[in-house]
């Protein structure tokens, strides 16, 4: 198979890098990502996991992925996913402003743009990650945005996944 990209932009900051899909090592997360694009959503920036943005969606796949090239410690470029129960982001700690009910799935698409990230939720222990991507141009931009939405805030921005 040919190597499949895709384009990740901070809408609202005109910023966008391009990324790998990892079929070799994810390819079951690559297959269903792929058939669910274009996404797009509100972005967030994590609070625990330290150097990552990412979005959250309704589920898009018939049957979510298995942990197929997992991680607790991406690094910089990596694209992970995530699956989680409505229950285990509904505390009011998490800051969603949305009303999350138990039995309701979320996946998560995150872009992680620096080094030193741990995937630790103090809450209920490890997160392990779906790698599904690397980022393989534009990083050093996206970082510098994702730096700016630390500091400036998250509000209005939209984090966008599309083929490339």
């Amino acid at each position: 198979m040919a190597d499949r990209f895709i384009e990740v932009s901070l809408v609202k900051r005109d910023v966008t890098c391009t990324a790998r899909l990892l079929d070799d090592r994810a390819p079951i997360t690559c297959a269903t990502v792929w058939d669910a694009l274009p996404l797009s959503g509100d972005v967030y920036h994590a609070k625990y996991a330290r150097n990552e943005i990412y979005a959250l969606f309704p589920p898009f796949a018939e049957k979510e992925p298995p942990l197929e090239n997992p991680t607790v410690t991406p690094i910089p470029g990596d694209l992970c996913y995530f699956a989680f129960a409505g229950t285990e982001l509904g505390t009011k700690s998490y800051g969603y402003d949305r009303e999350v009910h138990a039995g309701t799935t979320l996946v998560d698409l995150a872009l992680f743009y620096e080094r030193n990230n741990l995937l630790l939720n103090g809450d209920v222990g490890w997160i392990p990650g779906i790698v599904w991507g690397q980022v393989v141009d534009g990083l050093d931009a996206m970082a510098e945005a994702c730096n700016d939405l630390w500091r400036s805030g998250a509000a209005g921005e939209t984090l966008s996944f599309k083929r490339a």
